[in-house]
């Protein structure tokens, strides 16, 4: 069996059981704080959250191209895990030679240090003990363990079930899903160890890249219910999709989403596989693709909006569960506007000279360490 047949049990897999179990009933519980038990054994069940583990940890040894279904059909069905996360979490403690954390359990978050994070690592292996405060952790008040990627280029494992040196303020995010804010005081970590990717800051790159896939899932689901309705929607005697005002926003968010799922694919076949030197490559595309991605939701909302005019936001319909999360996900792991930047830096660092090489070779030096920001992952 070859790798588009594999990818395509993948996709329809995925697709059956969120068709099967996530519907509006099971996002509003999650939007109201309660975790669902039931549908994680069902993911767990089916080996998704160690997609990406090593064989000699329990996983199947994928790579990312292979989480594409998965994490493109996590935003088409809005579903309500912190999947992407304890896939991320999964793949680099079982590449560093960590041991992985019953998932049955709960599942895992990641933070990465800086970036808006004011965490700071004191002693060494065996002793690491972590103080500060991070912001916006995905899931943390279900999670019940972290991944923290140090500035060091270590990996340490924290275990977020109460322990002494813990508090958690529970927050949200735009979609209504936990994003909560972690408060250290001299926390002891439960392993660590070296990173094992080519990447300097691998929770916070690669994390922007699951953002990317889930979006471009969110975004065609979304793109799909504007085309149904315009299409259903009569108004002075024919179909709205009929107008040509409504036919130009349609093309225009459909060229978009285009665009995003064409530079998320090309960052996916781009992430280097642990153990390479370079990743370069990556750092680049997932700079583009978040860009991209981040322009998409934003122009492919409204628009989604419009056509249904504005009925959208009302809670009966399903539409916003779809929006609001494009709108978090922009966000999280870096704006596309942080990333533009970093891209911007890069190239001119580059040089007049070195612009076009670097380019064509997406191979930007200084995007392989993203000066910290203040934005939330």
């Amino acid at each position: 069996m070859n790798s588009t047949d594999d990818d395509r049990l993948i996709a329809d897999s995925v697709a059956r059981l969120f068709a099967d179990h996530v519907d509006k009933t099971v996002r509003l519980r999650a939007e109201g704080g309660v975790f669902d038990r039931v549908l994680w054994q069902r993911v767990i069940d089916a080996g998704w959250p160690l997609l990406l583990a090593t064989e000699a940890a329990g996983g199947l040894g994928q790579g990312w191209v292979q989480a594409w279904p998965l994490l493109h059909g996590l935003g088409h069905a809005q579903v309500p895990l912190p999947l992407a996360e304890t896939l991320l979490a999964a793949q680099l403690l079982s590449h560093a030679g960590l041991p992985l954390p019953d998932l049955r359990q709960g599942p895992l978050t990641v933070i990465e240090q800086g970036f808006g994070n004011t965490l700071q690592a004191v002693g060494d292996d065996g002793a690491l003990r972590v103080s500060g405060r991070a912001h916006h952790v995905p899931w943390a008040r279900h999670a019940q363990a972290a991944v923290l990627s140090l500035d060091n280029g270590s990996l340490a494992l924290l275990d977020l079930r109460g322990g002494p040196g813990l508090s958690l303020q529970p927050q949200v995010n735009t979609a209504g899903l936990p994003s909560d804010t972690l408060q250290l005081q001299d926390m002891r970590c439960v392993a660590l160890a070296p990173n094992p990717l080519p990447l300097a800051q691998p929770v916070w790159t690669l994390g922007a890249l699951a953002r990317c896939a889930m979006m471009v899932g969110a975004l065609e689901w979304t793109l799909t219910q504007a085309v149904t309705y315009a299409g259903d929607r009569v108004q002075f005697g024919k179909p709205i999709g009929r107008y040509q005002a409504i036919q130009h926003a349609l093309a225009l968010m459909a060229g978009d989403v285009a665009a995003a799922r064409m530079a998320t694919q090309v960052a996916i076949h781009d992430v280097p596989a642990p153990g390479t030197a370079d990743g370069a490559a990556a750092q680049f595309s997932i700079a583009v693709a978040k860009v991209r991605c981040g322009e998409a939701a934003t122009r492919g909302t409204g628009i989604a909006h419009q056509v249904h005019g504005a009925i959208g936001f009302t809670q009966d319909h399903a539409l916003h569960f779809a929006t609001r999360r494009l709108w978090a996900w922009r966000a999280e792991f870096g704006s596309d506007a942080e990333w533009a930047a970093a891209l911007g830096r890069a190239a001119m660092a580059e040089g007049a000279a070195g612009f076009w090489p670097a380019l064509t070779a997406k191979s930007f030096d200084t995007l392989s360490t993203i000066p910290p920001s203040t934005s939330s992952p």
